[in-house]
């Protein structure tokens, strides 16, 4: 079982309902309804600096979680990157991920909930508009 992200450029801003379905044609290989960006490419560079690909683990470390918690390759494009990460670092995974979204600027989809959280939603502790006071409008 594993926990997924994806993280595209938000050209638009979309329902959670259509981010649902953009992100069902991501995984079918239709990448028509996102927009390549730069922030992709470096959103993709930055993450596997801090764990690589799964495909680049060295034999001696593959099963090492903490070097590397995805269970499967990156899908990606100029647009868009889903990562699949082992369900014991879900939560961890999550934190990275939102951090360097909301970093490069890109929305992140988590399709275990069907939301999407545009990078002027997300704070440092990856709290979304929802989860702060009514009196803060930032």
């Amino acid at each position: 079982m594993s926990y997924d992200l994806a993280v595209w450029y938000p050209a638009t801003r979309m329902s959670d309902q259509e981010a649902a379905n953009t992100y069902i044609r991501l995984c079918e290989g239709d990448t028509g309804g996102v927009v390549p960006n730069p922030a992709v490419d470096a959103f993709y560079q930055e993450l596997v600096s801090v764990h690589p690909e799964i495909d680049d683990v060295p034999d001696e470390k593959i099963d090492d979680q903490d070097y590397c918690p995805w269970s499967i390759a990156h899908d990606r494009s100029p647009g868009h990157v889903i990562m699949s990460c082992v369900w014991s670092k879900a939560e961890y995974c999550l934190d990275l991920i939102a951090s360097l979204a909301h970093k490069h600027g890109l929305a992140l989809f988590d399709p275990q909930s069907e939301t999407i959280v545009y990078p002027d939603e997300m704070a440092g502790d990856n709290t979304t508009a929802e989860d702060k006071p009514w009196w803060k409008f930032w």
